[in-house]
Formats: structure tokens, C-alpha cells, sequence
């Protein structure tokens, strides 16, 4: 499963520090020269490249962080659904579940972005913050991709604390199952690497 940062934001830009006002100061320096203007950017708020970094996670590693936070959106407090589930859903309702490959929103059904569990970095990397598990948090495809590089702080947003997957599993329970009554549906590679992924995690966790 892979996940990216889009963005690196500029070093020296976090702090109590208004980012409008050194905008303000960098108009009134203007006048005395353009060379004013960039000596205040440059020192307290740069540009930053845009930078791409890909990072994968096997679907064992995604589950073990779903199953530990209760299928739980830890940035809104919302359940989320296990992505064989969903896609399950989408193979057998085709026409009222779509889900196209690339993501297409015209072609995929709002539940892929609102519900589908991603694995976010809760400090982002391009701010410090570990590729661990311990730095690790479920949300959906929608708030991971709102979140991108900003911290907690700099959203307003709070983190919730982890649900109970013995209370809401995601509808995993019921993905095994049916696929265990359909085998044919493990035709398909995708459902069948997610079949086998969360039964080895739900036995783990037994």
C-alpha cells in the first residue's frame, strides 16, 4: 500500500510567528529595494520544492495498525471499513458501489475517499517525525490527503484515541467470511492478498 508526502514545507516557518505579518513586513521593506524583501523571505519564510516521497506498507502492516486502532479515524472519530470489504462491496454491487482503479471520483463511490483506512504519519516525516509504528494513525483516504504535511497543531485538529476492534472490526469479520463462503471471489488478487493478510493478523491478535 503506498503512501506519499507531497509537500515539504519550509524550514523556520512554524512558531508563534505570524505568517501574514512577516508578509506585511516584506511589502513595507519593498520600498527601500527588492533586495529587502527577499533578505525577510528568505530568512523567515522560505520557498520549499515541492518533494515526493513514496513510502510502501504491506497490508500486515496497514491491519496490524487498523486492528490496534479499532478501525477508528483517529483524526475525526469515525469508523472506517476494511479495504476488502469495500472492494468486495464494489465487485458485487458494481453499478451502486463503483470504484474505479486509478480513483477516478467521477467513477468511484464517495465511501472509497470517506471510509477507506490509510496509515498517515501523525508527526509527518518531512517534519521530523519517525517512519515507525509508533508514529503511525488510521484515517481515511479524505483526511490523510487533507492532512498532507501539516501537523496536528497547525490544523486544529485533535488526535482521538484508538477504538476497540472487539466492538468494530472494520466489517473484516464479515469480509473473511463471505470470501470463505465465495471462494471464487478469491479470483481476484486483490481480495484474495487482503483475505489472507487479515486472517493471519486476526490470529495474532488471538
Amino acid at each position: 500500500m503506498e503512501m506519499d508526502v507531497d509537500y515539504v514545507p519550509a524550514a523556520g516557518t512554524e512558531g508563534s510567528v505570524e505568517k501574514a505579518e512577516v508578509l506585511a513586513r516584506v511589502t513595507d521593506a519593498l520600498a527601500a529595494g527588492l533586495g529587502e524583501g527577499k533578505s525577510i523571505l528568505r530568512a523567515e519564510y522560505p520557498f520549499a520544492p515541492p518533494v515526493k516521497n513514496y513510502r510502501n506498507y504491506t497490508e500486515r502492516q496497514c491491519l496490524r495498525v487498523f486492528y490496534r486502532d479499532g478501525f477508528l479515524d483517529r483524526y475525526s472519530g469515525t469508523k472506517l471499513v476494511h479495504p476488502g470489504a469495500l472492494r468486495t462491496l464494489a465487485t458485487l454491487l458494481p453499478e451502486d458501489f463503483p470504484f474505479h482503479s486509478n480513483w477516478q471520483m467521477s467513477r468511484t463511490h464517495s465511501a472509497f475517499w470517506e471510509l477507506f483506512p490509510t496509515i498517515d504519519h501523525r508527526t509527518p516525516v518531512a517534519r521530523g517525525g519517525e517512519d515507525a509504528e509508533p508514529n503511525w494513525v488510521s484515517t481515511s483516504m479524505l483526511r490523510n490527503s487533507a492532512k498532507a504535511h501539516w501537523t496536528l497543531d497547525e490544523l486544529g485538529w485533535t488526535l482521538h484515541p484508538p477504538g476497540d476492534h472487539t466492538q468494530w472490526d472494520g466489517l473484516a469479520g464479515w469480509f473473511v467470511d463471505y470470501l470463505t463462503d465465495h471462494p471464487e471471489l478469491m479470483a481476484e488478487p486483490y481480495l484474495a492478498k487482503w483475505f489472507r493478510a487479515t486472517v493471519e493478523v486476526r490470529s495474532s491478535l488471538t
